[in-house]
């Protein structure tokens, strides 16, 4: 049967037809029920957006209520730079890490490290934002409801920042710390670890540069050393040897022991000397020396002594009794806790066996012993305050309660007796003796199997003796002798603290 083309026409365009029906509905039906909700989203997006609205980070003071850390159009305003660095920390963009934290969104600005860190939930405040409706070119139309952004909280620190300023000039960028703090309350005055960095470096777009270098510098100046660095204390540990021994009835105010210049002792076939730094340097002898001489003059022998018949069972207890070992809790992240070797801690880590000289060496400070300037400091502040214990912290408002370590009063007033004569003409730091204000301190310099001999100095100070209200704690590295090099830059905080009081 032939067909003509207007009979095949008429014939095939209802087909045509019912074909078109069936894709127009397919993808009516694709479009409407298959992805529907996601096209609704996707248009009410284009067409609602919500704009961030950054809450301004808290103002942070210092203890007189001089503004340390304030906001800038630009972001954050860290105005005393390098001096207050290791405190105040930095903020940058939260990291994938941090992200973990449910309380953080992708670009959010977070504390980095310092108080910044510590506190960031406190001063980061909460987001607001701006509810608009914008055309198909994506410009605001109008605006739907607005979310006021919180500021975040501002915080007041126990910080004296013109303490602080004075610390970091003396310091002059040496390698080293120092900590400040009141023993009655254990606030921290002034927390300077050596050499800095400027924070501020971290708000600007345009110090990348000057980001790298600071990151590979050999010197570490993000390092902070008071809390972070571990190091021998050398004889400021005889503090603790001294209690130790008193408290355990090993020694007495009457105990007296012989200078022999050094005690000699035999160990796997071989003879050990460990002699008096005042017989190594001088090659004298200090005769028969008491508790009160022997913390005078930091006899060696004495603490030998005393370490051996405590045991060292006894001596790291009382070590850890005063809170060295382990972090002390201070507001800050990344403190170390320190290390107080045992015969236990000896095997598992070096497969030796502990042995007479291993106690001879850490009854003086020395050895696998290592102490942050923080602990260090902390140390001398529970002697300052007759035997009680005050958390250090860096914020003014938090409740922080001291605890008496139930020792003997007379025996902490006997160390503390020690400290002062240690202070005197027949010290060991008798550049003291002119101040007008009596103090007790000891001195340390521990030595760290350099090649050149170098060694760390430390000083620790506080002030007055009847009544103290300020404890100073420094360490310079690889220095030399901590009276001749650390305790100067002790007397002249000290100096400063008093001068500016009587104002």
């Amino acid at each position: 049967m032939n067909w003509t083309f207007s009979q095949m026409r008429s014939k095939l365009f209802p087909v045509f037809i019912g074909f078109c029906f069936i894709i127009l509905w397919f993808r009516l039906f694709q479009l409407q029920v298959v992805k529907g909700n996601e096209i609704t989203r996707l248009a009410s997006e284009n067409r609602i957006k919500i704009i961030k609205v950054p809450a301004l980070r808290g103002v942070i003071y210092d203890r007189n209520a001089k503004v340390l850390v304030r906001n800038r159009p630009e972001g954050r305003d860290y105005l005393y730079d390098d001096v207050l660095a290791h405190v105040s920390g930095y903020i940058g963009e939260v990291s994938p890490e941090e992200l973990k934290d449910f309380s953080y969104q992708p670009g959010d600005i977070v504390g980095k490290m310092g108080v910044e860190k510590q506190y960031d939930k406190f001063l980061r405040g909460k987001d607001g934002g701006i509810l608009v409706e914008t055309d198909v070119e994506g410009k605001v139309s109008r605006e739907i409801k607005k979310i006021v952004a919180k500021e975040g909280q501002s915080l007041t620190l126990t910080i004296d920042i013109d303490l602080q300023k004075k610390v970091s000039t003396i310091l002059n960028g040496r390698k080293g710390a120092v900590v400040v703090s009141d023993p009655r309350t254990g606030e921290i005055l002034s927390l300077v670890s050596s050499p800095s960095f400027d924070p501020n470096l971290f708000t600007m777009t345009s110090s990348w540069e000057k980001l790298a270098k600071l990151f590979s510098d050999s010197d570490q100046p993000m390092f902070n050393r008071a809390i972070s660095g571990l190091y021998p204390p050398g004889s400021v540990f005889k503090i603790v040897t001294a209690v130790a021994g008193l408290e355990e009835g090993k020694i007495s105010k009457s105990t007296l022991i012989e200078d022999t210049g050094e005690i000699v002792i035999e160990h796997s076939g071989q003879r050990y000397a460990y002699a008096n730094w005042y017989f190594t340097q001088y090659g004298k002898k200090e005769e028969q020396v008491d508790i009160l001489k022997a913390i005078q003059r930091s006899n060696d022998i004495y603490f030998y002594k005393v370490g051996e018949w405590l045991g060292i069972s006894q001596l790291a207890d009382w070590a850890h009794y005063f809170g060295l070992g382990q972090k002390l809790g201070i507001d800050l992240p990344s403190e170390s806790g320190g290390l107080v070797p045992t015969p236990e801690w000896k095997k598992e880590k070096k497969t030796e066996s502990w042995y007479l000289g291993d106690t001879y060496i850490t009854a003086i400070g020395q050895g696998n012993l290592q102490l942050t300037p923080l602990q260090v400091n902390q140390l001398a502040a529970i002697i300052a305050g007759g035997g009680n214990s005050c958390p250090p912290h860096l914020l003014k408002e938090g409740q922080f309660s001291c605890q008496s370590l139930k020792s003997d009063p007379k025996n902490i007033e006997l160390v503390k007796e020690g400290m002062k004569r240690a202070c005197e003409e027949k010290g060991t730091a008798p550049q003291f003796a002119d101040l007008k204000v009596k103090v007790g301190c000891k001195t340390g310099t521990a030595e760290i199997g350099d090649p050149q001999k170098k060694t760390h100095a430390w000083f620790t100070v506080f002030a007055p003796w009847e009544n103290p209200e300020i404890v100073i704690t420094v360490l310079l590295e690889k220095a030399g002798e901590g009276s001749q090099v650390a305790g100067p830059v002790a007397k002249e905080i000290l100096q400063w603290w008093f001068a500016k009081k009587s104002i």
